[in-house]
């Protein structure tokens, strides 16, 4: 498999909570310029807007729960319709169980597509409890930034915008993400292997640098550095 600019490509990047694949979906679609489609954001939007699905939608990422089959497969296939995804889309926390995995086959077949590949990132739960509590973000653009990991160039200014106004995810708490990891292996860990029998998925070690990550990515997909 080789995908020299990445057009055409159909990808879902897959793995615990805080494993890095929503930053190695952005990663990609910078490289790529294809859609990246993350559930996460398409749902805390839903949720921000305060109509009684959002406020259904709030009240199960509040507690570390998921978002029901329906609400996401319908919201995913109305998505992938839309004209900036014809050239390929990154899938990020989609699909999250077996269920949404089999639906997501025949909802792409029916649209005449298929999957290239389902990337897993492997990271222990050690290193998904420090990253995931030590993340935030920018309030104006949405630039994720970690205590530890990713600091912004000048202490309170975001790099990509300048904004000084941050925000932490409610979510984002050593009970809550105990209990997203309890969730990730009973409802979405029986995906992975689904999609291995069916030889679409490529696992890369995520314990290294956001960059050196990056690289495995771009090897097992056969795109260039």
């Amino acid at each position: 498999m080789s995908f020299a600019n990445g057009l055409g490509l159909h990808v879902v990047f897959t793995g615990a909570p805080g494993c890095g694949k929503g930053t190695q979906a952005r990663i990609l679609k910078e490289k790529t310029g294809i859609c990246h489609l993350s559930t996460g954001e398409m749902l805390r939007a839903e949720a921000a807007k305060g109509t009684p699905l959002g406020l259904e939608i709030k009240a199960l990422l509040d507690k570390g729960e998921f978002a029901t089959d329906e609400m996401i497969i319908d919201m995913v296939s109305r998505r992938i319709d839309e004209d900036d995804c014809k050239d390929g889309f990154i899938l990020d926390g989609f699909p999250r169980t077996l269920n949404q995995a089999e639906v997501l086959e025949g909802m792409l077949k029916n649209k005449g597509i298929a999957l290239d590949a389902v990337i897993e990132i492997q990271v222990p739960d050690e290193i998904i409890m420090e990253r995931i509590l030590g993340r935030y973000a920018c309030m104006t653009c949405g630039q994720g930034y970690h205590d530890k990991f990713l600091k912004p160039k000048v202490y309170g200014v975001c790099d990509n915008c300048g904004g000084t106004d941050f925000y932490r995810r409610v979510d984002d708490n050593r009970t809550t993400v105990q209990n997203r990891l309890v969730n990730y292996r009973a409802l979405t860990y029986p995906t992975i292997p689904y999609f291995e029998k069916k030889g679409l998925l490529r696992c890369v070690d995520g314990t290294g640098t956001i960059e050196a990550v990056a690289k495995k990515v771009n090897k097992v997909l056969g795109l260039p550095e």
